[in-house]
């Protein structure tokens, strides 16, 4: 690509080295696929947590395992009696550099596919060029490439001050693994997330925030034919708050508020008493959660003392806007990529991660470091086989040029 930034022999030789190990790194896939880790899976996160600290511990990291934290109750129909996940973090700063960046790797183990489903396994395309299973774009590629990028730089003497923070939670919110998130992002200077990439192979630079909420209905039981009457249904208040809701978002602007899951009556000639639905809420500024803060808090009314109807919110991943440092950041990225030959253009998105958490704590973030592929979250879930060696390359001389103070 004409006018790339120089490549150098260090990088040229990680590069090379990198590219040699294509058939390592899909096995290193093929193994963390069929690890189920979804939901329930604790089996699987325990033994793929495992193999993560054996490998970063071999590397010269000292790990420690973190306790998870409980999340509101009401998040769930059906709370989990299951002990929070813990979040595992390598640290490897003490390099003796003490000017150079200190770096903070951060990817999750869990996935959202059901153990249980069909769709278990990392099964290649008859030409090899792409692969399906069940979180092999996201983010099991990535913790690959992660890996493979940091054992690279190690046997090659390249002195880097990372810490990698691994969590089980991410795909529901990272509550069990916030505190340890921002915690961890108070004493680095870089943030570096390995979700997967844009569809175009880009990088996102600016994602909205989110948050979750809850609506309780409350009303007066009675029987259907003999006392309908008499009766208050908590189902009936629960719909007009739901058609309150739907006037709430934005959508021009980026604000968004959804409604999910719905319970109410067990039975058609009960008047239900009780009735509640879950959603989430998406906005790219502090006023816009605001608005949504104020707009959702009116659903709450009370009658005679009796409360009809209550919320429960909680904004758990602030937006992450682009910052001059972001930007730094990304631009560094790019002239990575470019010196390999590849592109990296820049994108937004709606969705929310772990970067959202690690630069709301003060740690500028670039988040989509990841393989590329698509069908997220769906069956069809697929990794472009050859991204692994690209983005394995462009992660590692990002983190060879950061450890020296680009």
């Amino acid at each position: 690509m004409e006018g790339n930034p120089p490549i150098t022999a260090q990088e040229a030789n990680i590069r090379d080295v990198i590219a040699n190990r294509a058939a390592d790194l899909l096995a290193d896939l093929k193994t963390f696929v069929d690890t189920p880790t979804g939901p329930g899976a604790a089996d699987g996160l325990r033994s793929l947590r495992g193999v993560m600290r054996s490998r970063l511990e071999k590397l010269g990291a000292t790990c420690e395992e973190l306790p998870g934290d409980p999340k509101p109750a009401w998040l769930e129909s059906k709370p989990s009696s299951a002990p929070p996940p813990p979040t595992l973090i390598a640290r490897r700063t003490s390099i003796g550099d003490d000017a150079a960046n200190r770096i903070l790797l951060s990817g999750h183990l869990d996935t959202v596919h059901d153990p249980a489903s069909a769709f278990r396994h990392l099964t290649l395309s008859s030409d090899g060029k792409k692969a399906t299973g069940p979180g092999c774009v996201d983010m099991k590629g990535g913790l690959v490439i992660a890996l493979h990028a940091l054992e690279v730089l190690h046997s090659l003497g390249v002195p880097v001050r990372w810490s990698f923070i691994l969590n089980s939670d991410e795909e529901t919110g990272s509550f069990h693994s916030d505190r340890a998130l921002r915690n961890a992002a108070t004493s680095h200077d870089v943030g570096l997330a390995l979700e997967p990439a844009m569809p175009d192979g880009g990088l996102v630079v600016e994602r909205p925030g989110s948050g979750q909420f809850m609506i309780e209905c409350h009303g007066r039981a009675a029987h259907v034919g003999r006392d309908f009457a008499n009766g208050v249904s908590a189902v009936n208040l629960l719909a007009e708050r739901v058609l309150r809701v739907a006037r709430i978002p934005r959508p021009t602007m980026g604000i968004v508020a959804n409604v999910g899951p719905l319970e109410g009556s067990v039975a058609t000639n009960v008047v239900p008493d009780h009735a509640r639905a879950w959603g989430n809420m998406r906005y790219p500024t502090t006023p816009d959660a605001e608005y949504l803060k104020s707009s959702i808090q009116a659903l709450a009314t009370s009658v005679n003392s009796m409360p009809r109807a209550n919320v429960e919110m909680v904004f758990n991943r602030p937006a992450k806007p682009l910052t001059p440092q972001v930007e730094r950041l990304a631009l560094l990225a790019r002239s990575c990529a470019e010196a390999l030959g590849q592109r990296l253009p820049f994108g937004k998105t709606g969705g929310v991660c772990d970067g959202n958490n690690l630069q709301a704590a003060g740690l500028p973030t670039i988040d989509t470091l990841g393989v590329r592929g698509g069908g997220l979250h769906t069956p069809q879930e697929w990794i472009e086989i050859p991204s692994l060696v690209e983005r394995c390359q462009l992660l590692a001389l990002l983190l060879c040029r950061l450890s020296k103070g680009a």
